[in-house]
């Protein structure tokens, strides 16, 4: 029996970066050899063991044989003969084919050292064609990586887009979708997910609301003129500098999707602008199967970015009316969430990408203010129901005005 740690702990290894998880293969043993030494199997399509006391994965070593289409219509074969070279073989990436044995000696036939020194994203085999959504795990990659240089070889993207152009796409399952687009999102570099996406054709195909941007002009007689699929992505990449908050990088991605569906005189004419982005949003969310609170941020968003722009521009009575709107009094997270991804969008003008944004500090500063006054007071009194509610409107918009600057 030899044991090989594989994968992405020994590729972030090589590349210096933090290992948050081990997977291991294990090659001249059968699931009755691991399950006596103590191994709790959990693997349904092929055997996944979890160790004894580390609860680390090991996997048998195995091939795959493509039976049907898609990303599952695979039939696997495991048994002690199965050597480390055939179980690289299968996987995705050459920086993902590395092995390494117990003292620490690499196995690397596809030459993926060489690749990671080379910052290369290349595919191991023409086999790659076979599993559609290893097209979503090489925009991951490369919104992971890029931050390290790394690049798809051209030979890999004629692949894709190959796999794209057969309709490959339509075999993945939403959720699969979503997972991947999830893990992409809490990268380094989520728009560069996206946009290898759209390089290759796939956006159009996965997310039809984010690709039909592409081709629009974002310019007004005060901005620059830019691509407005371009612009979602600036603002995408703002906002991952600006926070690793999953919700607050979703919702800026899906502010302003409904800038396709108008023509951009239109654009000022805000409440119906938002009600479109809105229908979108729940379009997409709901066909992919993205999380309520998700979902809810993403629509704020679209309906309020504008008002939170100009906050410190509008009056107190209008600014309580706003926290009421977005429930911030029960969820106080989504002031801060929300001004990251105004400011996000603020700064996604060409030119604009380093400039100040007063209004974030303004809407988190009058908040804290307004959240001291308690309905205590008036519940100690007797006062009950909407009586109450409309009170504590009145003593916050009190509180704001006395705080309101000059």
């Amino acid at each position: 029996m030899q044991i090989y740690l594989v994968g992405g702990a020994v590729r972030d290894q090589l590349l210096g970066l933090p290992i948050y998880d081990r997977d291991w293969v294990v090659v001249g043993a059968t699931s009755d050899d691991l399950i006596k030494l103590g191994f709790q199997q959990v693997g349904k399509d092929f055997p996944v063991f979890l160790h004894p006391k580390t609860r680390e994965e090991y996997a048998l070593a195995r091939t795959e044989r493509k039976t049907d289409v898609g990303y599952t219509g695979f039939s696997c074969y495991t048994a002690p003969d199965v050597i480390i070279e055939e179980d690289l073989l299968r996987r995705d990436l050459t920086i993902n084919a590395i092995a390494q044995t117990e003292d620490g000696q690499l196995i690397d036939p596809y030459h993926g050292e060489q690749d990671i020194k080379k910052r290369l994203l290349r595919h191991v085999s023409a086999a790659f064609t076979e599993d559609p959504l290893r097209i979503l795990r090489v925009a991951r990659f490369a919104a992971r990586l890029t931050n390290k240089k790394f690049t798809i070889t051209n030979e890999t993207q004629s692949l894709i887009k190959k796999m794209v152009f057969n309709q490959e796409l339509s075999t993945i399952r939403a959720e699969r979708v979503w997972v991947e687009t999830k893990k992409a999102l809490q990268s380094s570099s989520p728009q560069i997910y996206f946009r290898t996406l759209y390089d290759c054709g796939a956006l159009s195909i996965l997310f039809p609301e984010i690709n039909q941007l592409f081709s629009i002009s974002a310019a007004t007689r005060s901005e620059p003129k830019i691509d407005t699929g371009i612009n979602l992505f600036l603002t995408l990449k703002i906002a991952a500098s600006l926070t690793n908050n999953l919700e607050t990088r979703f919702a800026a991605l899906c502010h302003d999707f409904s800038k396709a569906l108008i023509p951009s005189e239109q654009w000022t004419q805000h409440e119906d602008n938002a009600s479109r982005s809105i229908l979108l949003i729940e379009t997409m969310c709901n066909r992919l199967g993205i999380p309520k609170r998700m979902k809810d941020l993403a629509k704020l968003m679209a309906r309020f970015y504008q008002q939170i722009h100009k906050i410190n521009q509008l009056t107190p009575e209008t600014v309580i009316n706003l926290f009421n709107q977005l429930d911030c009094w029960r969820k106080p997270e989504r002031i801060n969430q929300l001004v990251i991804a105004c400011e996000a969008d603020a700064r996604s003008r060409i030119g604009l990408d380093h400039i100040n944004y007063p209004q974030a500090k303004f809407a988190i500063e009058a908040f804290k203010t307004v959240q001291q006054v308690s309905s205590k007071n008036l519940i100690e009194q007797g006062i009950k129901g909407i009586i109450i509610k409309n009170n504590l409107i009145r003593k916050r918009i009190k509180k704001l005005t006395e705080w309101w600057p000059e």
